[in-house]
């Protein structure tokens, strides 16, 4: 197994909460993680029939059985369990009872909002970070071909070909995922919106454009980004609203949580093929932004990024709230540095006034220090936060 950076965190927190919850996209690995986390638990997946039918129809039986350290896999199946649930751990209070999880992020939290709200700690395992291979001896040397690979587990356990598993995984989850969350009468439709969000990963988010061209309404094309993000597929990146005076962009970015989905979407047929596709620069943000995602979500927070947009087309693609102070990202995929990459980052310092940690990172493989900011490779975006610090000194002798 592939250790995850999530795994310390789970089993810190099961010595302390009656129930924990593991959310995230399917096959992102959570029943492997919970598993291997607690190897003496009781596992129960409720994706298999007659477990499932056995919970419905006798749900006080069925926790007598897997009790007192027992993992029950796909909860959302039997969401009627958690009141149940409720009340076996108000009667038996100690810690790591339950160790849950689920697919589908909505059917979760609206049952432990109504039920175990101060009995439950919820964490998200998203698909494998760069760092969590990189600590596992594998590989990273080809950036198109991260981008092209995705990073979902199977791929890797089971070196199969992206161009095999994303189809598949792709046309499950229309088939069944969005048909158990929402009653989605033609799938091909949702399909193509599917392929037009892909297209439009890394831009500001147009709900009017996506809707015309899918041919759906407004409101239905909203409706439909909701339930994209409810299931791990895509999230959006909120604009900073602080305006030090300007006009700003209100809009939020549509990311992908996985840029091996993106390229299955628009039928990218080898990682070849990137580098001279118009994606691959909006590809490689949403790769970079994705990773910031994951190391949040790996240490159990809630990430808390932004972007900053004016109306004159100023962009800082990633701002990073640590504590109060912001460390500003510019993200470019070429390998090779020019100096207009920094004058974004010159604008924000001049600006702010802030004085922030700066970074740039960039799709070649050295890193450098620069008057207005740290450059890193795409493959030490860990440096990002082991290395931030708060606001670094004026340099008087700069030139901006």
């Amino acid at each position: 197994m592939i250790k995850r950076q999530l795994s310390r965190k789970i089993k810190e927190i099961a010595k302390k909460m009656p129930v924990v919850a593991l959310v995230g996209p399917r096959q992102s690995g959570k029943t492997t993680l919970a598993k291997h986390a607690f190897p003496n638990y009781k596992y129960a997946s409720l994706e298999d029939l007659d477990i499932r039918q056995y919970a419905k129809t006798d749900p006080r039986g069925f926790l007598t059985d897997y009790c007192d350290g027992a993992i029950l896999d796909e909860i959302q199946h039997v969401p009627e369990l958690f009141s149940y649930i409720q009340t076996h751990v108000d009667q038996n209070d100690k810690p790591g009872q339950f160790i849950l999880t689920g697919s589908q992020n909505f059917l979760l939290l609206e049952s432990i909002s109504q039920t175990l709200a101060g009995r439950i700690s919820l964490l998200t395992l998203l698909p494998f970070s760069t760092t969590e291979l990189a600590n596992n001896h594998y590989q990273l040397s080809h950036l198109e071909d991260i981008l092209f690979q995705g990073l979902y587990p199977r791929i890797y356990k089971h070196k199969i070909k992206p161009t095999d598993w994303y189809p598949d995984y792709i046309r499950t989850y229309l088939e069944r995922d969005i048909r158990q969350i929402k009653n989605v009468h033609d799938l091909s439709v949702f399909h193509k919106f599917l392929k037009l969000c892909a297209a439009r990963t890394g831009q500001l988010l147009n709900l009017s454009s996506l809707a015309a061209d899918c041919g759906i309404t407004h409101v239905t094309a909203r409706a439909w980004i909701s339930l994209l993000e409810t299931s791990y597929i895509v999230f959006l990146l909120q604009p900073y609203h602080n305006n030090f005076g300007k006009q700003l962009t209100k809009s939020p970015k549509l990311y992908f949580y996985d840029t091996g989905i993106v390229c299955s979407l628009l039928d990218i047929e080898n990682s070849k093929q990137l580098s001279t596709h118009y994606i691959k620069g909006y590809l490689f943000e949403t790769f970079i932004i994705s990773e910031f995602v994951k190391t949040f979500y790996n240490s159990g927070k809630t990430p808390e990024l932004y972007f900053w947009r004016d109306k004159s087309g100023h962009e800082i693609d990633c701002l990073i709230k640590q504590a109060t102070y912001l460390t500003p990202i510019e993200i470019k995929s070429s390998r090779t540095i020019a100096n207009d990459f920094f004058e974004t980052l010159y604008y924000w310092d001049q600006l702010t006034q802030m004085q922030e940690q700066a970074f740039l990172i960039y799709g070649g493989d050295t890193d450098q220090k620069r008057n207005i900011a740290t450059v890193l490779s795409w493959h030490h975006l860990s440096k990002v936060f082991t290395h931030s610090t708060p606001p670094r000194a004026p340099d008087e002798s700069a030139d901006h």
